[in-house]
């Protein structure tokens, strides 16, 4: 009888995380289409309606990613990863095909395809931990942020690549090319096991055996891990019956949720996506030249933000998450503010400046609150109120992300961009104060010693 032929166990990692690239390339690449669309459809004093057609797909992932969560218990990681890839090829080509002047078309459609992005988020990670020996946790959860931002920097080469072409086949080609990653995704994923965990939670732990063995190299470990996942199944299980939402936030969880929920809020209200949404027209307002001309910056903050996460995998366990985050925090602050304390000192200072510093602001988020907020998220919560209080902190972000990308180029209409990145600048002050105060460092202690830290508070 023939061997049954094993799937390689980074095949099964490769394409897991490769939800990630999805999930990156729509958040950039509207940063390189939006300049082209502005042109074809008269919108360039319509601020309102950019922020919305460019925040429209971060609305969706609200949504996307709370449906996907409760999904993926009942029908599996891979069939919704499936389903989610699916979504991304039809919302990419109907974004392609959207009628001249169709704001409202595209903004629906875009919402859609932000339900797929928002499953995104939400599967990948889970997914991969699901997988991963412990050992590799840490390594793969970088892996996946690496993927995110590789992602991002795809989207901006083909924006420059695709640049001098007619406004209206520019933008429509930029948006329409995302329906390829996916449709990679899809025919990778095809071949993917399921997760072992879910497996066992529906009763195959037959077929959850054959998955481990495609990815655990020692099989006399087997029986042992199938024993735990049995035992967590059973914990969750009980711990989803005897909470709800009402305990997230009773005297013995409230500090660390509140700590998950704020870190993960204060990622995006802290400005970044506005630097990854808007970076042409950011430039073409300091200088005066149109942002189709800009393109290369989008590139240069999209190879910062992979080195980022490259140098984040290599320090992630050698440093307090606290540390990092504090730190990375800190410069960022300085980052937005010095620009508006250098204009008001030197009124004629290179308007390039601002940009300048704008890189200095991605270098440092690339490897501390981009990769550290999902690192904390899982880390800080207590099992019994896991799954409701990750799936809060999520929601939180998402509505931070969508907040951040429709109120920018309304802001920035009505102020001088100085005083906007002045604004995200404090915040990120506050956002380290509150880290300072309210989050507990989680690098190196056990669930059980989070949970008693914050039942002390």
């Amino acid at each position: 009888m023939e061997k049954e032929k094993k799937i390689p166990s980074g095949f099964i990692y490769f394409f897991g995380s490769f939800g990630g690239i999805l999930f990156g390339y729509d958040i950039g690449v509207m940063t390189g289409a939006l300049p082209f669309l502005q042109i074809d459809w008269s919108l360039q004093n319509s601020a309102g309606v950019v922020g919305w057609i460019t925040s429209a797909v971060m609305f969706g992932a609200i949504f996307g990613g709370a449906i996907a969560g409760q999904l993926s218990d009942r029908l599996g990681r891979r069939k919704m990863i499936l389903i989610s890839a699916l979504i991304f090829v039809i919302g990419s080509v109907l974004s392609g095909v959207s009628p001249h002047n169709g704001t409202l078309y595209l903004i629906i459609v875009r919402i859609f395809l932000g339900t797929a992005v928002g499953a995104a988020s939400a599967l990948v990670p889970a997914y991969m931990s699901e997988m991963a020996p412990a050992k590799l946790r840490g390594q793969l959860s970088g892996l996946n942020q690496t993927m995110i931002v590789s992602g991002m920097l795809l989207s901006y080469i083909v924006d420059f690549l695709l640049k001098d072409l007619p406004e209206h086949w520019a933008w429509r080609l930029m948006l329409g090319l995302a329906a390829v990653p996916a449709l990679i995704l899809y025919f990778g994923v095809l071949k993917l096991p399921e997760s072992p965990r879910f497996l066992v939670r529906t009763g195959h732990e037959d077929e959850a055996r054959k998955v481990l063995t495609y990815i655990r190299k020692d099989d006399s470990a087997i029986d042992k891990e199938l024993a735990d996942i049995k035992e967590t199944a059973q914990d969750e299980k009980k711990a989803a019956v005897s909470t709800s939402w009402a305990t997230l936030f009773s005297g013995k969880y409230r500090y660390l949720v509140i700590a998950g929920i704020g870190v993960a809020a204060f990622q995006q209200f802290q400005g970044a996506n506005a630097i990854f949404y808007y970076i042409p027209l950011i430039v073409e307002k300091a200088t005066g030249n149109a942002a189709s001309s800009a393109l290369m910056w989008p590139i240069i903050q999209g190879v910062i933000l992979v080195l980022g996460s490259l140098l984040y995998i290599a320090i992630a366990d050698r440093f307090n998450r606290r540390t990092l985050i504090m730190m990375g925090g800190t410069v960022m602050g300085l980052s937005f503010l010095l620009p508006a304390v250098i204009n008001w000192m030197m009124p004629h200072t290179n308007p390039m400046m601002i940009v300048v510093f704008l890189c200095i602001y991605v270098a440092f988020y690339s490897f501390t609150w981009a990769p550290l907020t999902w690192v904390i998220v899982g880390e800080i919560f207590p099992l019994a109120i896991r799954g409701r209080a990750s799936g809060l902190a999520s929601s939180f972000n998402w509505i931070g992300s969508w907040l951040v990308g429709l109120l920018f180029p309304i802001m920035t209409a009505s102020m001088p961009q100085e005083a906007v990145f002045a604004i995200f600048g404090v915040i990120c002050i506050i956002g380290v104060a509150f880290t300072k105060f309210c989050v507990p460092e989680t690098r190196g202690r056990t669930l059980e010693e989070i949970e008693e830290q914050g039942t002390r508070k």
